[in-house]
């Protein structure tokens, strides 16, 4: 499926943005639509025959006729953003409405210091009151004739064209007048919301210094390829992922994973793109194209997050779209029916008009998407990559956390942590015999024995060499017979085992007849695993389980180690994915399971979960691909930052819900009984729009 990408500069208005959606979802050939406020781009998929162009062309009509004054940018052909040109286009917006507002302001005034009366009082405040709203009047009309005439355009020209009918001409003007001096302060805190999110997110490189030939040149990220060499000289961003072929260095990954410790890197080492080189001068070998790279998914995941929106949000959308016109057809009940009952037409009218002011939902509607985009932008500094607000939602609701082993418990790397001598060898000698009775196997634990040993290896030594599968190793070093494997192996071949009970793996070794040695090799535990299991429950998690493929006996050994109560081992991957829906299917609530694996042999859990959590690392695409959470530095702690993050936002967005339904319900009744003034249901409005915009920001802030 084609798509095209539009980007919306100088859209804040909530409900055109809903409009646009709906009416750009209807075109032929489009297949849906979908318009986020908060990174203001218009998604459009196309149907198989669509033709691009048309539907560009028609989409762009559209928004046009609803938002003038808005700059449609096609993001679909490559475009890039010129931050200066969109500046410069807010700042001519805001200057022309400043001098309107102005201009309104002096006619305001001018009946009351000159005492004007009769006809050059009415003309007066009719100048005055089509200069500054003349805008929202065309609006208005376009939108009656289009078919959608519930926004706040035309609200705002009903109450103020009723207030001029009924001899309200300074309430008329100053109604119109306030909306617009709301509309300006809100359009600047959206905007500074905006910019306050994407600040979070300024990571994409600007540029790479390509070598060929000996010489340097400054080229754009995506004009190199895969096998290209670029330099990365101190201070700079890394543009692309890759390998070092020269030099060393320290980075700054705080931009990634938050983390603030710099990472060492060196010749032979991965390097991913958007973090920061420290020190050193480092040659790259590049490994992957500007599109695929590490910084282009991470910007995209988190550019793309909001679109997934959460249930308070599609429930807001919802409860806007009727609330509007009941409240409209409410207004008219006030103004209409008590006036045939033979009230006073001028009053009831007038209180009509107080309600059809406050009937804008837009602090709802756009302080909500950016509370909860605020969270995911939060999240992101600090290494937790969500991919919606549905997912961030979700964590309020979690009672149960699944847990694989390996690389999520444990760092998933085996290393030599024990070795033990017998007779007269000393632990140098059982290493060195292991290390060359291992020079031939690529299984991880031979690695690892190798790894540890770190010499040479004279294969001229070697002779006799067989590998039993799941047993161990024959072999002859220097023509003496040796054997290593596990316990049952060599008591195969007459070899009695001091036996060793360990929480990794257990290589025993023999030399001749006699058992000289033992090497334990185990994979280790996460650095404060314990704490972190520790600060989930406090958070309220009831239930934490870990799943594993090692023996139970291990498993329990280690699940004891991280102070995790409920453990299965002996569990092939097909296992796992059947006892964790087993585990789901027995939750006689309505709370949500968490499954925390690796990303890669766990995507079938992780996709099944109510919300799925890789630990994603430095750049892995399969984590990032198969879940709906990524920590990127690997740590359990951050599942506990993660919920922490959630909350904060839920209740910021609760705040904004209360807040705006709570004072418009309070300024409706005020309405009905003659005690609210229109200037106060626009301050119910444009000022609690204000206020919900500025709290969302809050949720940015993260305590990590």
């Amino acid at each position: 499926m084609k798509t095209i990408e539009l980007e919306l500069n100088g859209l804040n208005c909530s409900n055109c943005a809903n409009k646009i959606q709906k009416l750009t979802s209807e075109i032929d050939g489009v297949t849906s639509a979908n318009l986020d406020m908060v990174t203001k781009k218009l998604k459009i998929i196309l149907g198989e025959n669509a033709v691009s162009e048309n539907i560009i062309k028609t989409a762009t009509g559209i928004i046009k006729k609803l938002e003038p004054d808005v700059v449609v940018v096609n993001k679909s052909k490559g475009v890039k953003k010129d931050q200066d040109q969109e500046h410069d286009h807010h700042q001519n917006i805001t200057k022309v409405k400043l001098i309107k507002i102005i201009l309104s302001l002096i006619l305001f005034v001018t009946p009351f210091i000159l005492k004007l009366e009769g006809t050059p009082r009415l003309l007066v405040y009719l100048t005055g009151y089509f200069i500054v709203g003349y805008d929202v009047i065309i609006r208005a009309l376009r939108n009656i004739v289009g078919g959608s005439a519930f926004d706040e355009n035309f609200l705002m020209t009903l109450a103020t064209v009723g207030a001029f009918i009924i001899g309200e001409y300074p309430e008329g003007v100053a109604v119109m007048l306030f909306y617009q001096v709301g509309e300006l302060f809100q359009g600047l805190a959206v905007n500074y919301s905006r910019r306050s999110i994407s600040s979070l997110m300024d990571i994409r490189p600007d540029y790479a210094n390509l070598e060929k030939n000996n010489e340097i040149s400054i080229v754009d990220p995506e004009d190199v390829h895969i096998g290209d060499f670029i330099i990365i000289k101190p201070g700079e961003k890394v543009p692309l992922d890759g390998i070092v072929v020269e030099g060393s260095s320290t980075l700054d990954t705080s931009n990634i994973t938050g983390e603030s410790v710099p990472r060492t890197i060196n010749i032979g080492d991965n390097i991913i793109s958007g973090v920061v080189n420290n020190h050193g001068l480092l040659k790259v070998e590049v490994t992957k194209e500007f599109g695929e790279s590490t910084i282009v998914k991470i910007l995209d995941l988190v550019e793309n997050a909001s679109s997934k929106k959460a249930p308070t949000e599609n429930f807001i959308t919802k409860f806007a779209r009727y609330y509007t016109p009941v409240v409209v057809f409410i207004a008219l009940g006030i103004g209409v029916i008590p006036t045939l009952l033979g009230g006073d037409f001028r009053d009831w009218a007038y209180k009509a008009f107080v309600f059809l002011v406050i009937s804008c939902p837009c602090a709802l509607v756009i302080s909500i998407p950016l509370g909860f985009f605020g969270g995911i932008g939060g999240a992101s500094k600090v290494g937790i990559l969500v991919k919606g607000g549905n997912y961030l939602e979700a964590l309020n609701d979690v009672d149960t956390i699944v847990f694989d082993k390996t690389g999520t418990i444990t760092k998933g790397v085996f290393k030599v942590t024990e070795i033990l001598s017998y007779g007269d060898f000393t632990k140098d000698e059982v290493l060195e015999f292991a290390a060359y009775g291992e020079s031939f196997s690529n299984h991880p634990i031979g690695k690892s024995i190798l790894e540890a040993f770190n010499k040479d290896i004279n294969q001229e030594y070697i002779s006799e060499y067989s590998e039993v599968s799941g047993k161990g190793i024959l072999v002859e070093i220097d023509r003496v017979p040796m054997i290593m494997g596990n316990k049952s192996f060599l008591e195969e071949h007459n070899i009695k085992v001091n036996e060793l009970n360990s929480i990794g793996t257990t290589v025993y070794i023999g030399r001749e007849s006699s058992h000289i040695g033992t090497i334990v090799v185990s994979d280790e535990l996460k650095e404060n695993v314990k704490e972190d299991i520790s600060f989930l429950r406090d958070l309220g998690i009831k239930e934490i389980i870990m799943l594993s493929g090692d023996n139970s006996h291990i498993a329990n050994l280690i699940g004891d180690k991280a102070g995790i109560e409920k453990i299965y081992g002996d569990l092939l991957p097909a296992d796992k994915v059947t006892l964790f829906e087993e585990i789901i299917s027995k939750k006689k609530n309505n709370k949500k399971t968490i499954f925390v694996g690796d990303g890669v042999n766990d995507a079938p859990a992780l996709a099944r979960a109510d919300v799925g959590i890789a630990m994603g690392g430095l750049g892995s695409d399969a984590a990032i691909e198969a879940s709906d959470i990524v920590i990127m530095t690997d740590e359990i702690g951050k599942i506990g930052t993660a919920i922490k993050i959630a909350r904060k936002t839920k209740k910021i967005v609760t705040q904004n819900i209360v807040l705006a339904i709570g004072l418009k319900i309070v300024i409706l009744i005020l309405g009905v009984y003659g005690l609210a003034t229109m200037w106060q249901a626009v301050f119910a409005d444009v000022g609690v729009s204000i206020i919900a915009i500025l709290n969302s920001i809050r949720a940015l802030k993260v305590e990590d």
